[in-house]
């Protein structure tokens, strides 16, 4: 069935839409060419676009030709304004961007163990209200959220032990103080779609992210779809029964599981075997990221031994994840996936093919500390442009 007019322009706008916040301000004769669309077709939607106020001439082409140039049509930026905030159980991290993605302010607050929930989350609510208002962005449109723990297929951020109860505050809160659609994600999960839109997994339709920080899970992507699992719970890796370690997890702590093999605690352990504590003055991350950024660059046999037997314990929650899902590719991310760099990304590989039939490739991810931030922000301009860009918005 043909498609109705109506129905037909929605598309052809949406379609336009997409390829100006792809790749920047385009003329009506590129977005005929990259469309295929007619001339008239062409000139129509774009007075469409004019009209709503999401598309407006923003310079004109440089090319050398006879009678006047080309107008150069782009996106609307401030059409609507963005945040970003990656949760930790330490501190929050903020960021305000526009329509295109592009910073307009961003700001870090610590939060303390021992500060209670609600003044936890006065503080971050009152941080993101105070950085919109800095940038300019006020009312935000749509906000992204990437917490440790388990999102359900609902979209809400389950209890979890071992992390704080403000974290779920900040999100109800935030969603009944802000005029703005909240979104809340997995950090796992966002890491993931910031790398495979930006970074090492670019292009990558199936690929799985392994997450090494101071917990370990796995955010799945199959055929170009987060897979979530038929409660939300794809990718708790940490809860994975592993050999090498004292026992088996259970139904309340991952103790046990691989993370009693790879998460920070056993990192750490593993490098005071080796005889490597954290140097004086080290950089201001996690102990276990240290350790091991520390081994990457040194030359002693005990820093070579302890990177291959990191490996090795990576490798085998990686074997596992790769003889059920076959990805192709698995990007270490997290931490210490970030600080291993390509040299505990290649070690895995090489453990890995050793363990495998299956030919997986195992890169770094590139985008170290950013990734979750990124992927909240990608999250929520995507958010807003199905919104706006929707027939009638």
């Amino acid at each position: 069935m043909a498609a109705s007019p109506s129905t037909a322009r929605a598309i052809n706008d949406r379609l336009a839409l997409r390829l100006l916040q792809q790749e920047g301000p385009l003329t009506a004769g590129q977005l005929k060419t990259m469309t295929g669309l007619s001339r008239p077709t062409v000139a129509d939607l774009v007075d469409r676009l004019q009209e709503s106020g999401l598309v407006t001439v923003v310079g004109e082409a440089g090319d050398r030709r006879r009678g006047p140039n080309a107008r150069l049509y782009g996106i609307v930026a401030d059409r609507a304004h963005l945040a970003a905030l990656d949760v930790r159980t330490d501190s929050v991290a903020v960021v305000v961007a526009d329509l295109l993605g592009v910073t307009l302010a961003e700001a870090v607050l610590p939060i303390g163990s021992d500060t209670a929930t609600e003044p936890a989350v006065e503080q971050a609510a009152a941080l993101l209200e105070r950085t919109a208002r800095q940038a300019g962005a006020v009312p935000l449109h749509s906000v992204g959220i990437g917490a440790p723990g388990l999102v359900d297929v609902t979209g809400e951020l389950r209890d979890s032990t071992g992390l704080p109860e403000w974290h779920r505050r900040l999100v109800s809160v935030l969603q009944e103080r802000l005029p703005a659609t909240v979104l809340v994600e997995n950090e796992t999960n966002l890491a993931a779609l910031a790398e495979q839109r930006l970074g090492a997994a670019r292009g990558q339709d199936t690929f799985v992210l392994l997450w090494i920080g101071h917990g370990i899970g796995a955010a799945v992507v199959l055929d170009g779809r987060l897979r979530r699992g038929a409660s939300g719970g794809a990718g708790e890796i940490g809860f994975l029964p592993v050999p090498g370690t004292a026992g088996l997890p259970s139904a309340t702590t991952c103790d046990g599981g691989f993370h009693s093999l790879a998460g920070s605690a056993a990192v750490c352990a593993l490098a005071e075997g080796y005889g490597l504590v954290p140097a004086p003055g080290a950089l201001q991350e996690p102990p276990s990221a240290a350790l091991v950024r520390a081994a990457t660059g040194d030359g002693r046999p005990a820093a070579a031994r302890f990177l291959d037997a990191l490996a090795g314990r990576v490798a085998i929650g990686a074997a596992a994840v790769g003889a059920v899902l076959d990805p192709g590719r698995i990007v270490l991310a997290g931490e210490v996936g970030h600080a291993g760099g390509e040299a505990l990304a290649a070690r895995v590989e090489d453990r890995l093919a050793a363990m495998s039939p299956l030919r997986t490739e195992v890169r770094p991810g590139m985008l170290g500390g950013a990734a979750v931030l990124r992927g909240a922000l990608l999250t929520a301009r995507d958010a807003a442009q199905n919104a706006l860009f929707a027939p009638g918005s």
